[in-house]
């Protein structure tokens, strides 16, 4: 039961990857207060693993039902990390930031105040972080293909489940260690990180595609 465990933890640990994604977390919160951050590295981390856990539990039956492939959980998941990456690379969440923050002196006009309100209001704790970031398309087919490799087995399904759990917590721990290792870091080093993982990002994404692509067939 213990090497069971260990094994299911290492898998959903290699997929998740904390460690990976605890830079790219300090990227996309860049412009927040350490308290937000500490409370957006909760959030994304308990939506992941919601997510993760409906799809532990019923995601081989939504996926066949809705005739989802695994080549399209990739393309997909490529297509959604390539935008992070692009809006990473061009600063763009940073300068609709300072935009904003800029006319919230300024009486608006009913346009200005709704992208205002739209923007005050992306919570990267959902996008880009919980998914696809955490619960990206490689996690959420590991989850549902260890969970249907168990079979109807209670205790293999419990080991399942706690070692999602297990990994959810350990990602939630990175995700808030990284907060308070971030004060080692000037803002050059910041920017240059960001711009490093967002090219990095870019290669993951076009990644992605090109074997969702290939197992389609579109690719040779």
């Amino acid at each position: 039961m213990i090497e069971s465990f260990f094994t299911t933890f290492i898998i959903y640990f290699v997929v998740i990857d904390p460690i990976g994604n605890a830079p790219i977390f300090l990227a996309v919160t860049a412009n927040h207060e350490r308290s937000r951050k500490l409370r957006i590295a909760v959030e994304a981390t308990a939506i992941a693993t919601v997510i993760m856990l409906f799809f532990a539990l019923c995601g081989a039956w939504v996926l066949s039902y809705l005739k989802i492939t695994e080549a399209a959980f990739k393309i997909a998941g490529g297509i959604l990390l390539f935008l992070i990456a692009f809006e990473m690379l061009s600063n763009k969440r940073q300068n609709r930031k300072r935009a904003n923050s800029t006319r919230a002196n300024e009486k608006p006009s009913s346009d200005e105040t709704e992208a205002f309100v739209s923007d005050r209001n992306d919570n990267v704790a959902v996008y880009p972080l919980a998914t696809p970031l955490l619960a990206g398309p490689s996690a959420i087919l590991s989850v549902i293909v260890v969970t249907a490799d168990h079979g109807n087995s209670l205790s293999d399904a419990f080991i399942t489940y706690m070692a999602l759990f297990a990994v959810m917590g350990v990602t939630g721990i990175f995700l808030a260690s990284a907060v308070f290792a971030e004060k080692w870091l000037n803002v050059q080093i910041t920017m240059v990180i960001s711009r490093i993982i967002a090219i990095i990002l870019a290669g993951l994404a076009v990644q992605y595609i090109i074997d969702g692509l290939t197992a389609i067939g579109f690719v040779g």
